[in-house]
């Protein structure tokens, strides 16, 4: 039997809006935060428990007598219940911060009869909380944690939660470029891009877009000096991006045809108005590279085509894949170059996707990719 998965929930600020006062006291005050019943319903369905962990400052005092608090409080478990969502243990600290008590978080004192606990798994729970003393009650307690804001809204916590998620951030600083890249397979969204080169940025955007995967990139480079460490790097580290977040590549696709349907090799031939291009992915462990194609032009806006083999080249490199691409005919660089970036996309998505017949193997003899 696995352990119990425990997520420690804080109140205000993460279930209810806090108001500027800080002191839920009165029905008008109440109002839930965006997302947190659809959230917190895939945790449950996802086996986890709940727990509230919540630092009211002085509770049960004058200035927040009891019965001002147990009205929204009701009413928010009763919310919760109605949408199958109870929370098996409730911990109110009423301390203020000048007592100096190891009940309030980010102590841990509430918490003893869990340190002392071990039916349940550290690695597997955590807290989620809108605070910095949550992050620290979370590495206090030996769980993980997620604030809401840094690490997203609701339902990027219950994706992480919930999906295992094949993500990965890959930041590679050098003398010439500093990049940060965040990347995730499982999830859709705008990709957000910035390298300093327009046209370069929207060929990026297309291989989120079109390889249905989460993809953010920020890249501060020497472009006073050449375009060329830029536009080299950021293939680096997507690469290496992507290898991360492909893990040990169990269950995978592997090759870029490997699609659904009897249409999955054709649609990697890629259509933009007069221009035709292909692309053939193999995440096989092993650095290839093979461009065919020429371009009219030197530069498309502000990136020079010649380097558009140097960000491929710098992919396969990092991601140790097989990655060969021809433009067929075209007459535009725009269209060849976006129509190569597309098709390239298409591939990938093919490659990285999840394959119902092989589950958890491995897609290859050699027991290792």
């Amino acid at each position: 039997m696995s352990a119990r998965k425990i997520l420690f929930i804080d109140r205000d600020g993460t279930l209810i809006l806090e108001p500027p006062d800080e002191q839920i006291d009165s029905f008008e005050k109440f109002a839930l935060v965006d997302g947190c019943i659809a959230a917190l319903q895939r945790c449950v369905a996802a086996g986890y428990e709940l727990v509230m962990v919540s630092n009211q400052d002085g509770l049960g005092s004058d200035s927040f007598p009891q019965h001002t608090f147990d009205g929204p409080q009701q009413l928010l478990l009763q919310i919760l219940k109605s949408q199958g969502i109870a929370f098996g243990e409730i911990l109110i600290d009423p301390t203020l911060p000048r007592d100096g008590r190891d009940t309030r978080k980010p102590g841990v004192g509430m918490m003893r009869h869990w340190l002392a606990d071990d039916g349940w798994s550290r690695s597997g729970s955590a807290v989620i909380g809108d605070r910095e003393t949550d992050v620290q009650f979370a590495a206090n307690l030996g769980v993980r944690s997620f604030k809401l804001g840094r690490d997203g809204d609701w339902d990027a916590i219950a994706h992480a939660l919930c999906d295992a998620p094949r993500a990965a951030t890959v930041e590679r600083n050098t003398r010439e470029t500093r990049i940060r890249v965040e990347v995730d397979l499982d999830r859709t969204a705008t990709p957000q891009i910035t390298t300093g080169l327009g046209f370069f940025d929207h060929m990026l955007e297309q291989l989120g877009k079109h390889g249905g995967f989460a993809l953010t990139l920020s890249c501060a480079g020497d472009t006073h000096v050449d375009e060329h460490h830029v536009v080299e790097d950021c293939g680096l580290a997507i690469g290496e991006a992507l290898k991360r977040a492909l893990g040990d590549k169990r269950g995978i696709g592997r090759y870029g045809a490997a699609g659904e349907g009897a249409g999955a090799l054709d649609a990697l031939v890629l259509p933009m108005d007069e221009t035709l291009a292909r692309a053939a992915l193999d995440l096989s462990g092993r650095a290839y590279f093979v461009f065919d194609g020429a371009f009219p032009r030197e530069r498309v806006g502000d990136l020079p085509t010649e380097l558009v083999q140097d960000f491929f080249e710098g992919f396969a490199s990092a991601a140790r894949a097989n990655v060969h691409l021809k433009v067929l005919y075209g007459r535009s660089s725009h269209h060849q170059i976006e129509a190569v970036f597309k098709a390239f996309a298409r591939a990938l998505r093919a490659a990285c996707a999840k394959d119902r017949q092989l589950r958890r193997m491995l897609p290859s003899t050699k027991g290792l990719l």
